[in-house]
């Protein structure tokens, strides 16, 4: 056994004695990982037990082993890693500038078990065969997936998605480059004059980081309500609640699906709604909130803006057999002002592709819908050849027109 494996094995016992708690009280685990590894040290001197090499690197390995997330957490305080995943305890992949490579760091089944099982002790929620899939957030935002066999072959699959906030308005994507200053400005005004927005894009494309930078441009005297399966969105608001799906109990009892939040958020007072993503049936449950005169956003997956609008005309189907297009076409016409489509090029930039505005006519089952702005050779451009939600503009008393910089 090596020494940090030693001072580890010592430190666990003192805190265990002292009924410390590593997820609160970093503090003084931290002073007693420093003096644990001076203690061996001295004795170290002796001959008698392994070295620890550097004490700073040594101090590190052990803190992030009592406290931390082990192996990972050096890949977890990286700020160019954006994703980790575990595709076995020998394959540990990262995603650096949205890219994918495979690190030489190698565990053991039980490290990998050990690992995930620390990641959901402060969810609450729970792993095992009769719920063989798990999502959860970890302290610091990160999004926690794990599957486990007989539903993987051989391994457990973990999926770590880091938070990283490199954006949090408007602005900020603007100086990333994912948005144009004009289109930045259009939306901040959107977004404020309670235009109701559905953002879009393919897995790590940038929507959960574009909601929360539309999210920065609502009033700060508005009440907010998020709905999410997992907590992600981090709005820099001060009147926000938050709420998340519950998975069943071990008796099948206690789930809280996102279409019960959706409704139960109506019930608080809400000035914004936004749903964290729209996968099913809950779709029709935010639809008719939005039709009711409340401002939102939320966001869904697809390959293009003209997808997202097929796909959140489609969702709503699932509720019932009583649910017919006849009813949920011009619900979307006349509830979704705006589709944002984001994308992740090969290099792994995130950018804008294009902002369509829908219009309220609908006509042999297809939505009327224009391009407001499009990227054009890599550059976001105005393309619209009229005005978009112009009566919500300007009951919010503002000439949209001025905004783009055109004329109705």
């Amino acid at each position: 056994m090596d020494g940090v494996r030693l001072v580890e094995d010592e430190v666990r016992e003192l805190i265990r004695r002292r009924g410390l708690d590593p997820a609160h009280q970093g503090s003084e685990v931290q002073l007693l990982v420093h003096d644990a590894v001076a203690d061996y040290e001295e004795r170290s001197v002796l001959g008698v037990l392994p070295p620890l090499g550097r004490l700073d690197l040594a101090r590190k390995q052990v803190y992030d082993a009592v406290a931390g997330f082990g192996a990972l957490q050096p890949l977890l305080d990286d700020p160019a890693i954006e994703e980790i995943w575990i595709n076995a305890p020998t394959e540990v992949y990262i995603a650096r500038n949205g890219e994918s490579e495979l690190t030489a760091l190698s565990l053991t089944d039980r490290q990998v078990r050990n690992l995930v099982e620390k990641m959901l002790k402060s969810s609450g929620r729970r792993l095992d065969l009769s719920s063989p899939f798990v999502d959860a957030s970890l302290p610091d935002g990160s999004r926690l997936h794990v599957v486990i066999p007989d539903v993987t072959r051989q391994h457990w699959s973990v999926n770590i998605r880091k938070f990283i906030v490199r954006a949090s308005r408007l602005e900020h994507l603007v100086e990333l480059g994912t948005l144009s200053p004009q289109a930045a400005r259009f939306l901040g005004v959107a977004v404020a004059s309670g235009l109701n927005i559905l953002v879009s894009g393919a897995t790590q494309a940038g929507k959960t980081t574009m909601l929360n930078c539309l999210g920065a441009s609502i009033g700060p005297r508005e009440r907010v309500i998020t709905v999410e399966e997992i907590f992600e969105l981090q709005l820099p608001l001060r009147d926000v609640v938050g709420l998340q799906c519950r998975q069943p109990n071990l008796e099948g009892h206690g789930e809280i699906p996102l279409r019960r939040l959706v409704k139960e958020a109506l019930r608080m007072r809400p000035d914004r709604l936004i749903v964290g993503e729209v996968r099913e049936a809950e779709c029709l449950d935010m639809l008719i909130a939005l039709n009711s005169g409340l401002p939102g956003m939320c966001s869904v997956h697809a390959n293009s803006a003209h997808d997202a609008v097929t796909k959140i005309c489609t969702l709503p189907l699932l509720a019932g057999e009583n649910i017919s297009s006849n009813f949920v076409l011009p619900t979307v016409a006349s509830c979704i002002d705006l589709v944002v489509h984001c994308a992740r090029l090969p290099g792994g930039q995130r950018r804008v592709m294009e902002i369509m505005a829908l219009g309220r006519r609908v006509e042999n089952g297809v939505i009327e819908s224009s391009s407001i702005f499009r990227r054009v050779g890599g550059t976001l451009e105005l393309t619209a050849t009229g005005m978009p939600a112009e009566e919500k503009f300007s009951a919010a008393g503002v000439d949209i027109g001025s905004v783009l910089g055109v004329r109705s």
